[in-house]
C-alpha cells in the first residue's frame, strides 16, 4: 500500500502486539464477509515518550513511512495530535476533551470539510475503566458535530490483547486519519 493508494476505507481492523519496549499494531483490511484481510499498516509507538508519535509503516521492516501523528506538545492534558501523510501534508487532527474525559473518554475530531466529536460509548464503563484494572471492552462514537451522523467507531473487542473493529461511515474520513485515532485511543488510554 502506499500512502496515496487508499484514501477511504469504510472497515477495518486494529490488533495489538505484545511488546516490551513499545507498542506495536497491526492495520488489517475487513473482507467484505467480516475476516481479516490484507495487512495495510504496521504501527510503532515508543513507551515513556516525551512527546507523544506513532508511525505507520508498509510493513515490519519500517523501511517505508506511510502516515503518523505526533502531539503538538509535551506533556499537554488536552492533547492536540497532528496527523499527516508520510510527505508531510496534513490529514486532520484529534485531540482530547480533558474536562469531559474525566468520567468519559472524550475527543474531538477534525479534517478538510469535518468538525466530529467522540465519546466512550457507555458512561458506566467509561468509569469502571478507571476504577478497575480489567480488559473491558469499550467503543467509541464519533459524530458530526452539525449532522449528529455517525462518522467513526471504534469498537474494542474483549480479549487480552487489544483488538478493535474500526467502522467508517462517512467517506470524508480518510483511512489514514482514521487509523491514527483508532490507534490514538488505545495507546492514550493505556495511562
Amino acid at each position: 500500500m502506499t500512502s496515496s493508494s487508499l484514501q477511504y476505507l469504510p472497515r477495518f481492523f486494529v490488533k495489538q502486539r505484545l511488546t516490551m519496549m513499545v507498542n506495536r499494531y497491526e492495520i488489517v483490511e475487513a473482507n467484505p464477509d467480516g475476516s481479516p484481510g490484507r495487512m495495510l499498516a504496521v504501527a510503532q509507538q515508543k513507551r515513556m515518550a516525551m512527546k507523544e508519535q506513532v508511525t505507520f509503516y508498509a510493513d515490519d521492516t519500517k523501511t517505508l513511512p506511510l502516515f503518523g501523528f505526533k502531539a503538538r506538545r509535551m506533556m499537554d492534558v488536552a492533547a492536540a495530535y497532528d496527523v499527516t501523510a508520510a510527505d508531510g501534508t496534513v490529514l486532520g487532527s484529534f485531540q482530547k476533551d480533558f474536562a469531559a474525559s474525566l468520567l468519559r473518554s472524550s475527543f474531538h475530531l477534525n479534517a478538510p470539510g469535518l468538525d466530529a466529536y467522540g465519546q466512550e460509548r457507555n458512561s458506566l464503563i467509561a468509569v469502571a475503566r478507571r476504577l478497575v484494572d480489567f480488559p473491558f471492552s469499550f467503543h467509541f462514537d464519533f459524530t458530526d458535530k452539525a449532522t449528529g451522523a455517525t462518522v467513526l467507531t471504534s469498537e474494542r473487542q474483549f480479549s487480552l490483547r487489544d483488538r478493535y473493529t474500526v467502522d467508517v461511515p462517512d467517506q470524508r474520513v480518510d483511512f489514514r486519519l482514521a487509523a491514527s485515532v483508532a490507534v490514538g485511543l488505545d495507546a492514550l488510554l493505556q495511562r
